[in-house]
């Protein structure tokens, strides 16, 4: 990977991604280019220097010249910044797509080390959780039967500006109806929002595509099945302060290699003794024991098909090794 030099002449440098050039090679003429996007990930439009001296010619001469990156197929590592096209000229804001972490929308990350954290096995859940009601701390999940965890990951979309009050109505064109959501295969999968303590099912939804890096994208959209993308009820609790769109809600279930072996902790993760925050009655309520835990980090991203904004959360897989 390197840098373009777009200090001269205009450069354009155009790839196939993975799956496009698998299927260019199956050779069977079925390949078309049908569609494509256009990203600004490398810009920084702080640049723009409306008191340059040298004139208006010269206010964005920093941002034409920035030096952008190769094309390059990795999926995961392109295009987070992706440009969209409205027609009309009377747009003061655009719409983004924040995470919800308050504790009323119960939807927080935890604590101790601001993430989400999957625990991995059931040994992993019934060392952190409470003895008599079997809850978790705020932001741990279980990974080994999802439904029967509390808390769920969720991102509310809509326009963050107080300039609008949170119960204007926010334009066709700006509300989000469908999201792409991807994360690593090997390490989990994702299930509904919904909690069924009683439930012993680790009900999860099948991957949309899973590319040659084995990551998995899921396509949901606005009252399909899932229940993951619901409107935004008027009063309910949301980091967004003007008009509110929609959310997106789900929980991470562990996948079976997480959850029968230390293989992938070793291969990717990182090995350390710890005190984590539990939930344990029998040694007080917030116990915490200091025992040797495998991580793995990675990270979830969602983003909005409509416009294309992109949002990356951390999540940390753990299982206990003692």
């Amino acid at each position: 990977m390197g840098f373009l030099d777009n200090s001269g002449d205009i450069i354009l440098d155009a790839v196939l991604t993975d799956l496009g050039r698998k299927r260019l090679a199956e050779g069977n003429g079925s390949f078309k280019v049908a569609k494509f996007a256009l990203g600004d990930d490398e810009i920084d439009y702080g640049l723009y220097d409306k008191n340059n001296t040298s004139g208006s010619a010269y206010y964005d001469i920093n941002i034409l010249q920035t030096p952008v990156l190769e094309a390059f197929t990795n999926n995961m590592s392109s295009m987070k910044s992706r440009l969209m096209s409205i027609a009309r000229n009377d747009l003061l804001y655009l719409p983004v797509i924040k995470p919800n972490t308050l504790a009323s929308a119960g939807s927080e990350t935890d604590a101790q080390f601001g993430t989400y954290l999957i625990l991995a096995d059931q040994t992993t859940v019934l060392t952190l959780q409470s003895e008599g009601t079997n809850a978790l701390l705020a932001g741990q999940m279980n990974g080994d039967v999802p439904t029967a965890g509390g808390g769920s990951i969720r991102v509310d979309q809509g326009l963050d500006t107080t300039e609008l009050t949170a119960d204007s109505i926010i334009a066709a064109d700006l509300l989000e109806t469908q999201y792409f959501i991807q994360m690593d295969n090997r390490l989990g999968f994702l299930a509904g929002p919904s909690t069924n303590n009683n439930s012993t099912e680790t009900l999860g939804f099948t991957p949309t595509s899973l590319d040659d890096d084995n990551i998995a994208t899921y396509v949901f959209t606005l009252n399909d099945d899932s229940d993951v993308v619901t409107n935004i009820p008027q009063g309910n609790p949301s980091p967004i302060a003007g008009p509110r769109g929609t959310s997106v809600s789900f929980k991470i279930g562990s996948s079976l290699d997480l959850k029968t072996s230390a293989f992938l902790f070793n291969q990717l993760g990182t090995v350390g003794t710890t005190t984590i925050t539990g939930n344990g009655t029998d040694l007080g309520p917030g116990a915490a024991t200091p025992t040797s835990y495998k991580f793995i980090d990675s990270t979830i991203r969602i983003s909005g098909i409509t416009t294309g904004y992109t949002i990356d959360l951390p999540v940390r897989f753990v299982k206990q090794t003692t």
